[in-house]
Order: structure tokens, then sequence, then C-alpha cells
């Protein structure tokens, strides 16, 4: 039988069809996109249906529990928000870099980070214990973006003037970061030899809704902090850039087209450099919420993977600011319900098959799958 190229060639007696991909010419509909993207989530969640079933689980109780233990209440939703909170900023980080096509894996190590930035502000310190809330929130948070956008920077750079890969850049300096933050854990900063610095001064955290209970008490025990609001606003000042500015507009162009955008003379290794530093200031600034909004010390475990998780958020959301917020609730769903399901590994195993099938989805956007009854050979 004869075949060409872009067919998958079949058996007539035995299917008697005939498969063809063809590449998009014109852009696919926004809907379209995103009903792939959910198609691919409910496929992942059947996947993890199985994969639970063969384990020997329930996996519909599975996910009724998953639901419970994260909105079943104001109080747990509150803390899906508190989880929700770094997922959001980190998964901008990602969405700008993934905008023009710049492959930033180490929003991990950027928010490492940004963590012992703000960590320094209050440990060196940079600040009294006395000065008042309002003066540690800047500060801190001014540290977690200088500190994440710095770290951004290295990459950037590296990219720019020598063409490294910034995969591989990216991802070997988020166990540098590791590392570095270990050195001032574990020596310089650590609380008569245990593996984490004193308690910050309370004026120093962000402010939870639970600070308010006196005032208001359907806000006592809420832990839903100051940092959320940081992350919405984040999230606005991205879509400006990117849809309301020029730079957005050359960041988009590049990464659409980068043969039209040295056409049209924009710089792209500037952008590469500026876009990488923009990216680690987020990421920068998802450590700095989490260090003065929950931890409250300076410790290595303050991220369950975060920056790696935010991956799955920017792809899931499309790239979109705005979408990034609500995916990141459903992943801090996820991440929340991981202390209660057993085993433990079972949401990072969901986002897993959540990850690959969305990358696979995506063939769906860029092909059309044409299927025709071949006719009979003579």
């Amino acid at each position: 039988m004869q075949t060409d190229s872009g067919k998958i060639p079949s058996n007539q007696g035995i299917f008697p069809f005939r498969i063809k991909f063809e590449e998009r010419i014109s852009d696919v509909p926004k809907w379209y996109t995103f009903a792939i993207s959910f198609g691919a989530v409910v496929f992942a969640l059947l996947i993890g249906a199985i994969i639970l079933w063969l384990a020997g689980g329930n996996p519909w109780a599975t996910y009724a529990h998953i639901g419970r233990s994260s909105f079943g209440s104001i109080g747990v939703f509150s803390d899906t928000l508190v989880k929700a909170t770094p997922l959001i900023l980190v998964g901008l980080a990602c969405s700008v870099a993934f905008r023009m096509k710049l492959w930033n894996i180490g929003a991990e190590g950027q928010f490492f980070i940004g963590a012992f930035a703000a960590s320094a502000v209050i440990l060196i310190p940079i600040l009294p214990e006395t000065a008042p809330s309002w003066l540690f929130i800047v500060v801190t948070a001014a540290a977690g973006l200088i500190g994440g956008g710095l770290y951004g920077l290295i990459p950037g750079l590296l990219k720019a003037r020598f063409n490294v890969n910034e995969v591989i850049s990216t991802l070997m300096l988020n166990y540098i970061a590791i590392a570095w933050n270990n050195y001032f854990i574990f020596a310089v900063w650590t609380e008569a030899g245990f593996q984490m610095s004193k308690v910050f001064p309370q004026n120093s955290w962000l402010p939870r809704l639970t600070d308010l209970g006196s005032k208001i008490p359907a806000f006592r025990g809420l832990t839903t902090h100051f940092g959320l609001v940081l992350a919405i606003i984040a999230a606005v000042i991205v879509w400006l850039i990117l849809y309301r500015s020029r730079w957005g507009y050359e960041i988009r162009l590049i990464g659409d087209n980068p043969k039209a955008a040295t056409y049209a003379g924009i710089p792209i290794k500037k952008h590469i450099v500026w876009v990488m530093v923009l990216s680690g200031a987020l990421a920068g600034l998802a450590g700095m919420s989490e260090i003065t909004g929950v931890v409250h010390r300076f410790q290595g475990a303050i991220s369950p993977g975060y920056g790696f998780t935010g991956i799955i958020v920017a792809w899931l959301a499309k790239l979109n600011p705005f979408a990034v917020i609500f995916v990141s609730i459903l992943f801090g769903a996820l991440i929340l319900a991981g202390r209660e399901i057993q085993p433990s590994g079972v949401p990072k195993m969901i986002q897993g098959v959540i990850l690959v099938s969305l990358i696979a989805s995506d063939f769906l956007v860029r092909y059309k799958v044409s299927i025709s009854r071949q006719r009979a050979e003579a």
C-alpha cells in the first residue's frame, strides 16, 4: 500500500480507514484551546482513577476526599488559598518566560533565593525588630523580587551572550540555590544547631485574616495571608505588561515568530535577559511570601515543589495570567489534600499525569486529524 508524509499506513482488511494529520495553518479559536486542555485534565483524572483502582483504592472516594479536604469549609478553603498563593506567583513566573519560548525550569531555585533574600532583611538584620509591619512588607518584598530577579539574570545572560540552553542552566541553578540556603540554615543562621533559624519577629510576618478576628469574628482561624493580595496584584501587572504594553507585544511576537521579530528590529537578546529577570523576580516574590507569610523562619523545607508545579499551572492556564489564579487554586487543593491521603504520593502522581496529558493534548491544537474510509483496491 502506498503511503505519503503525515499519513499512518494501515491494512485495509483490519482497519479500513486512513488517518491523516495536517498542521493547522489558521489560528484555532480560544474556546477550542481551553476545551482541549479541559479534556486533557478529565482524561488525566480518569487515568489517575484507573491507577488508584489497580492499586486497590477507591478512586471516586479519593477524589471526593480531595474535594472535602480542600473546599469543604471556609477554614480548609482558606488553607487551600495559602497553598495557592506561591503557585500563582510561580505560575506567573513560568508564564512570562514561556510566552517568549524561554523554558525557565529554575523557578524552584529562584523561589529559594527570594526566600533567602527576604530572610536576610530580618536575620542580618537590615531592619530592626521594632520596625513597623508595613515597612517589613515593603522591604522584604523588594528583597524577594531583587534576589529572584538577580538569580534569573544568570541564565538570561548565559542564553543571550553564549546561547547556553536555559533548560540546563536553570535546572542546575536549582541545586546551587538549595546548597546556598543550606549553608546559612546549617551554619550562619542556625538556632542552637537546629536546621532552621530563630522565629522571625511577629511584626515581620505578612498579615493574616485571623489577625482581624477580634474585629471580624468570621475571620478567626483563617490562615490566608497578605501574600494572596501581592499575587493578585502581580497577575494584573503581568497581564498589563503582556497585553497592554509595547514590551509585552514584542515578547509575544518573539515567542510566536522570532524571524519576524528579528526582521522588525526587536532586540531579542536584550529581551531574553529582561524576561528572565522578570520571571525570576516573580518566583523570588513567591519565596518571600511563603517565608514571611507561612513558615516565619528560615529553613529548608519551605517548598513541596512549588517551582515545578508552577510549570504545570502555567501550561494548564495557557499562559494567561488570570487563568493562573484559578488553576493555582486547584493545584493548591491537591497539595493540601496530600497531607491526608495515603499513600501521600497520590496527588503528585495526579499532577504528573495531568502534565503529560497537557503536553500530549497540545498536538491536537497544532494538528488537525482527519479520518476517511479507504477505497477497496482492485
